[in-house]
């Protein structure tokens, strides 16, 4: 018998195959429908937290915004707590873990939970902590008319040590999340960092504040400082010529100003009553900085002129002083914003936006005849702004606040002789030192050299570039160009004139400045020119730093730019400083110098 086959018919084969991609078809669209539900959710649930996230930074902003307000800050900790934990919640459920291990795709779910880790941390870990100490430490609390509570200030240190610590490890933490390929992510990340970043540069200022602020104020004794009111419109290196001065006394908290006087008040000693070491005297020698109360801060580091006024100070009283501050009228004009105005006893109203143009400018046209009655009057509206400030009913958050502005803009300048309390002012940037360190540099301080009043008119542009970090170096310029906006030529002599280079025999008006850089740690000069010209030019070194000295000459209306090329160390690791010396301008440095290192 033959074999028996079994045979299908054409129908039943068609039937078969039909089923089965009937029924792939069916997984495949059971399939697309499960992920259009699970992206769906995903969607749904990424504007959830999204709107979250939104609702916890905007109360983490609000506790940073008043950290001193106990009631407000408690309350926007608790929904910032609140709204951080539905996110966080929403970002570790299920299904957005499973999406975020499909490799890039799932990039941005990974990314938006390590920023709802962060923000669940920052809320609960730091902003409801910081609601709880608020009231102890708030400025309507902490300041009564010319006495600081610093008891409470110095029982909350503990506390703010713990928070900034963990504002600045949560910073940190945020910094190293990839913002993924989604620029929407990528922005919020951006975002989140400069959040958290403002908390912890909030927290770590109330921090140091509570461990400075106390023994500087006489917790432990009496202390007394120089204080130095600088003068701009004359430049110098740390902002202006010593104008006038005062003496400070704080102890317990509360602030007294026994001496103020005028800068001819002081005595030049007949020999140097500090030493500051080789370099200093080869760059700044010929000017004699110690004996010379003209030039006592010719060097671009504050702690240089405090060590010479208080050495000074010695010489001439026997009081042994335990630190110097500076200030400008600028930074006054901040001050009066809040305080409001002050009446000198002619009846004359000094407020913010004269006293500028009147201790700067107009007082010098006003007693063009006589400078020691000049001296006078501005002796007199010092007074009467200090005692303003002293006894104004003024709200101590935004009176704090305006302080904060002339601190950041280098108006204000502290040096402590005790030097753990040093270390502090110079980590925080009060200290206005040339900095200890090997990252990108530069500074750029002008100084008038004429010995007129000038600079009230002069406006500068700034600009700091480098190349890759390739190799053991690159190239780098600093670039500087001045301009002089004086176009008065009647002004009395003493304001246009060149009192102190009559030899130079300068017409009216002319600025005749010198111009110093401070570079980067072992950066070398390579070309220096002066509107395209070489210049005769001294090189030294000033804490470490290269520095390089020329002098311009720049007529009324008319502007000169300085360029020095360098050669510089790509081993300069981390993001460029550069400081701006406080003038009456306030230009905001160009700065192109990627970073090199980690």
């Amino acid at each position: 018998m033959g074999e028996m086959r079994r045979t299908r018919t054409p129908s039943a084969d068609g039937r078969h195959w039909g089923g089965r991609r009937l029924l792939g078809w069916g997984i495949a669209v059971f399939l697309v429908a499960v992920l259009l539900v699970l992206g769906a959710w995903i969607i749904f649930s990424a504007q959830k937290v999204r709107d979250d996230v939104s609702v916890a930074q905007h109360n983490a902003g609000v506790v940073r915004s008043a950290p001193f307000d106990a009631d407000s800050a408690r309350v926007a900790a608790t929904k910032a707590v609140d709204a951080a934990k539905r996110a966080n919640a929403r970002s570790h459920d299920p299904v957005w873990t499973a999406g975020s291990l499909i490799p890039w795709v799932g990039d941005p779910l990974d990314s938006i939970r390590q920023m709802t880790d962060v923000v669940e941390k920052l809320s609960e870990e730091v902003l409801v902590p910081s609601s709880a100490t608020a009231g102890s430490i708030r400025p309507q609390s902490l300041i009564r008319g010319d006495v600081i509570d610093i008891g409470a200030l110095a029982g909350s240190r503990k506390q703010l040590d713990a928070l900034a610590t963990r504002s600045s490890e949560l910073a940190k933490k945020a910094g190293q999340i990839d913002g993924s390929w989604s620029t929407t992510v990528s922005g919020a990340r951006d975002r989140l960092v400069a959040a958290v970043q403002d908390a912890s540069s909030t927290f770590r200022s109330a921090d140091l504040a509570a461990r400075l602020l106390p023994p500087m104020l006489g917790a432990t004794g009496p202390r007394n400082y120089f204080l130095a009111l600088q003068t701009p419109s004359e430049a110098r290196a740390t902002g202006g010529l010593l104008g006038g001065f005062a003496t400070v006394e704080a102890n317990e908290g509360r602030v007294t100003t026994p001496l103020l006087g005028r800068n001819i008040d002081l005595r030049n000693p007949p020999s140097p009553q500090v030493e500051l070491g080789s370099d200093f005297d080869d760059l700044y020698g010929w000017t004699k900085p110690y004996t010379d109360f003209r030039n006592n801060n010719i060097s671009p580091s504050f702690p240089d002129a405090a060590k010479i006024w208080i050495a000074n100070w010695r010489a001439q009283t026997g009081q042994n002083l335990d630190g110097a501050i500076a200030l400008d009228p600028i930074a006054l004009s901040y001050v009066l914003e809040v305080t409001g105005p002050t009446r000198l006893p002619g009846g004359e109203v000094i407020d913010a936006k004269n006293v500028v143009p009147i201790t700067l400018s107009t007082s010098y046209q006003r007693f063009a005849g006589d400078n020691g009655l000049r001296k006078t009057y501005l002796q007199v509206i010092a007074r009467s702004a200090i005692d303003k400030i002293r006894t104004s009913d003024a709200d101590p958050a935004q009176l704090l606040k305006a302080l904060g502005r002339g601190l950041h803009e280098r108006r204000i300048m502290v040096y402590s002789n005790d030097v753990d309390e040093q270390k502090l002012l110079e980590s925080t940037g009060l200290g206005h030192q040339v900095p200890d360190t090997a990252a990108p540099y530069a500074d750029v301080a002008v100084q008038n050299v004429a010995g007129n009043k000038i600079d009230y008119y002069l406006r500068r542009e700034i600009s700091y570039s480098a190349g890759e970090c390739r190799g053991a170096s690159r190239q780098s310029i600093v670039k500087i160009r001045l301009v002089n906006t004086l176009d008065d030529l009647t002004l009395p002599p003493y304001v246009i004139g060149s009192l102190g280079a009559r030899q130079a025999n300068l017409p009216p008006g002319t600025s005749l400045t010198s111009v110093q850089l401070t570079a980067t740690r072992n950066a070398t000069l390579k070309q220096m020119t002066v509107d395209g010209r070489a210049p005769l030019y001294y090189e030294g070194n000033l804490h470490g730093h290269p520095a390089v000295v020329t002098q311009v000459r720049i007529p009324p209306g008319g502007a000169v730019t300085v360029e020095f090329v360098l050669d510089e160390p790509t081993s300069a690791k981390g993001a460029a400083l550069v400081p701006v010396q406080p003038l009456v301008d306030q230009p905001t440095p160009l700065v192109d110098v990627p970073e090199c290192g980690e």
